[in-house]
């Protein structure tokens, strides 16, 4: 009975071990253990910054796993800029600031390619500023 679930579960633990691989790689992760801890605190908190259509969408587009992970939490009312988005992800798992900066831009590597480019303009758009670099984008600020 349990044979006609697997093939489900299977796809998507694929999909999910791809981007830990991902990550894993752009990471230069040791393990992938390693990588899928970053991958959890990273979405975990992009999870509790990002709000609406945005998030919807990029739950979607992730693999179903990092999707349960970004919309398990409950996005705070006071959204982070980006400097403090990796202070508070350090205060968390008591790790360096520059280990916890490397595993932000190494989850959002992998999240951006999934995003594509205009969601993950959008995303920018609603987040404070700060985030764009975490992203591996320019920051651009809008001429007045």
């Amino acid at each position: 009975m349990s044979d006609h679930s697997a093939p489900r579960q299977h796809s998507y633990g694929r999909a999910y071990e791809h981007m830990l691989e991902k990550v894993r790689y752009e990471g230069a992760y040791p393990t992938r253990e390693k990588a899928e801890e970053a991958v959890r605190l990273v979405l975990s908190g992009l999870g509790r910054q990002l709000t609406g259509d945005e998030r919807v969408e990029l739950a979607a587009r992730l693999p179903f796993e990092a999707a349960r992970i970004l919309t398990a939490q409950i996005p705070d009312t006071q959204p982070l800029g980006g400097w403090a988005f990796v202070k508070d992800l350090a205060a968390r798992t008591g790790a360096s600031l520059t280990t916890t900066r490397w595993d932000t831009g190494s989850v959002f590597s992998a999240v951006a390619a999934y995003a594509g480019p205009d969601l993950l303009t959008r995303i920018l758009q609603q987040l404070p500023s700060g985030y764009a670099l975490l992203f591996g984008r320019a920051e651009l600020t809008p001429v007045a």
